[in-house]
């Protein structure tokens, strides 16, 4: 009994050993993370992540979350008789869905700040239309209201990661004539990991990474990443996530991360482990 005790006393001891020099390297730095689809669907999942949030936050790291819920707007839509409809794993969003989609933001923020809050953390809830945080235009007329972001006001988020805030966000857009756009959750983490010079994006779903014939790749250039694209081996909802790490790589953010957000405390190990998890995104890399 000694004996597994002391085997036990030494594992976290060596995890704290291995997590400090990445403490080091992230301290005062801000860290985005997208958090949504599956990984949300369970609350027992989403007291871990938040938990994990607060962590980062205890040991001087900035994190900045964007939250999804397109489970939740989904089952809203079913019981409103509204078929969802998906264009390059992009919502269509008419006007019955963005009211949805607004008022499914609204109670998922509300119920993350509660997680964050119990875990310790100062957590804050804003929408990308409060303050014109997050600018944009139709992207599209076959996706309805769906947003291009034209600008990021990160002045808004900076002021309250200085005050000590966890900030939170969902992704609303709003528009030059005051109408409120639906964003890609991925996207809009993406533009806010640039904007507010993040060292690292996390993008966190439901599967491990990007898979190549079975296989999980730990690591993808933004070349490889695309050429990916094109051939049909990453496709789907996957293409959002991947091509938001590759505008926030692309435009100086340091690293992106695709991890699977069900794991539980895998936010901690893909960042204080030198193994991490998941598919990393960088510009380039030197095969062995």
């Amino acid at each position: 009994m000694k004996m597994n005790r002391g085997i036990n006393i030494k594992r976290k001891v060596s995890v704290l050993i291995e997590a400090l020099p990445y403490i080091r390297k992230y301290h005062g730095k801000i860290v985005v993370v997208k958090y949504g689809g599956k990984a949300m669907e369970k609350s027992k999942i989403r007291r871990s992540i938040m938990t994990d949030i607060a962590l980062l936050k205890h040991v001087g790291i900035n994190p900045v979350v964007v939250h999804g819920g397109g489970p939740d707007i989904n089952e809203a839509m079913d019981k409103a008789g509204i078929v969802p409809k998906f264009i390059n794993g992009l919502r269509v969003t008419d006007k019955a869905t963005m009211g949805i989609v607004e008022d499914v933001f609204w109670k998922i923020n509300k119920e993350i700040c509660g997680f964050v809050k119990k875990a310790g953390g100062m957590p804050i809830g804003i929408s990308g239309r409060d303050h014109r945080l997050i600018e944009v235009v139709q992207k599209n007329k076959r996706l309805g209201y769906v947003g291009e972001i034209k600008r990021i006001n990160s002045e808004i988020v900076l002021s309250l990661i200085r005050q000590n805030y966890i900030p939170i966000i969902s992704p609303i857009g709003i528009c030059p004539d005051n109408e409120i756009y639906n964003i890609n959750a991925d996207t809009a983490a993406s533009y806010l990991a640039v904007a507010l010079g993040a060292e690292k994006l996390t993008v966190l779903t439901d599967v491990d990474g990007v898979y190549y014939k079975r296989k999980l790749i730990s690591n993808l250039s933004i070349r490889d990443a695309r050429r990916k694209i094109r051939r049909g081996v990453i496709r789907t909802g996957m293409i959002p996530k991947v091509e938001a790490c590759i505008h926030a790589v692309r435009n100086g953010c340091r690293k992106a991360h695709l991890i699977n957000g069900t794991f539980r405390h895998g936010l901690l190990l893909e960042i204080f482990t030198d193994t991490g998890v998941g598919t990393e995104i960088v510009r380039s890399y030197t095969k062995s």
